[in-house]
């Protein structure tokens, strides 16, 4: 179990996209948050006090944790510096990053000498089977996204949200590492071996009441040629009955990708659909989330229209306007 609340790590971030991690945890679980560390090169700001060490375990901060995906999930030289001191103020370090707190000799060292412990959140702990494809009861929606970091998370813990407060039955189903540090459970499924991911996606959303919702975080994009595998593992393993695109229209090329440009909202619903019928027939396109933080109010409001009428489904940015619009159309299927 890892305590609560976080001194969130923001590092040598280089943009606020970067420190993604940490932004999911200060969005969705303020009460964990005490803070932000930041390196003196870091381009990413939470809005949070800026803390040092010995402030932070004074305001009540119980773990240190990693709140940077930076490109290979690296933890660099700088970086360790501040986590052995962290070991040495008493915090414990969690991280969901590829390279793991676990794998460094000297912090293992450190946190032994000290009694601290540490936490990799992207260790798979269960032994997932091989997908075998039977149908699940209960019902399922996944996010899927033109590209990676639009907001497929955001939208399934606003959509979760909104269903609770109907007093739906509904499920959000943590998949990466920001989702299992909100929730505390989940699948890291970019760390399962890729034979078993579409089973670990089965697992993660078993059988349940018919009328029960199972949100899905969504993870990469089939059009992302780094990140493609996840995906497709979470459109077969899912199996949804419900499928909402997800676009970050400012962008001028994919993330980590200059020489890819984004596919059109038509392309990912072609290509996104044709594939979940495979394991799920009668899958449908019920929605459109658009993440417009980067758009003036009405810049927002205009284009979430066009793509209403451009694309016939209701569309809605569910952090800034609430998810009332995708939510109505999974309770009319």
């Amino acid at each position: 179990m890892i305590e609560t609340p976080y001194l969130l790590f923001l590092g040598d971030a280089p943009d606020q996209l970067a420190a993604k991690v940490a932004q999911g945890i200060k969005d969705w679980r303020p009460e964990n948050a005490v803070g932000q560390f930041r390196m003196d090169n870091c381009k990413a700001d939470l809005g949070l006090k800026d803390m040092g060490l010995v402030e932070a375990r004074e305001a009540g901060a119980k773990t240190l944790v990693i709140g940077v995906a930076n490109r290979g999930g690296v933890i660099s030289q700088e970086w360790k510096k501040v986590l052995v001191m962290a070991l040495e103020e008493g915090f414990d370090l969690a991280s969901g990053l590829h390279n793991l707190l676990r794998d460094e000799p000297d912090l293992v060292a450190v946190a032994e000498a000290t009694g601290q412990k540490l936490h990799d959140v992207r260790v798979p702990e269960v032994d997932y089977p091989i997908a075998n494809g039977v149908k699940r009861k209960g019902k399922r929606c996944l996010a899927v996204g033109t590209d990676c970091s639009v907001g497929k998370m955001y939208t399934a813990l606003a959509m979760d949200a909104e269903m609770r407060d109907r007093g739906m039955k509904s499920t959000f189903r943590a998949t990466g590492q920001t989702g299992i540090l909100i929730t505390g459970d989940g699948v890291p499924l970019d760390a399962v071996i890729a034979d078993f991911m579409a089973g670990s996606v089965e697992w993660l959303t078993p059988d349940n009441d018919e009328d029960h919702w199972d949100l899905i975080e969504g993870q990469g994009s089939l059009f992302h040629v780094s990140y493609s595998g996840v995906t497709m593992a979470l459109i077969h393993g899912g199996q949804p009955d419900a499928l909402i695109l997800s676009h970050e229209p400012t962008r001028d090329h994919m993330r980590g990708l200059p020489g890819y440009q984004q596919p059109s909202l038509e392309a990912l619903r072609d290509t996104a659909l044709n594939l979940a019928k495979v394991a799920n027939p009668a899958c449908q396109v019920v929605g459109v989330s658009v993440n417009t933080q980067h758009m003036g109010e009405d810049e927002a409001k205009a284009y979430l229209a066009k793509v209403e009428a451009d694309m016939g489904l209701p569309a809605t940015d569910p952090f800034r306007f609430g998810s009332a619009k995708l939510v109505d159309a999974l309770a009319a299927m």
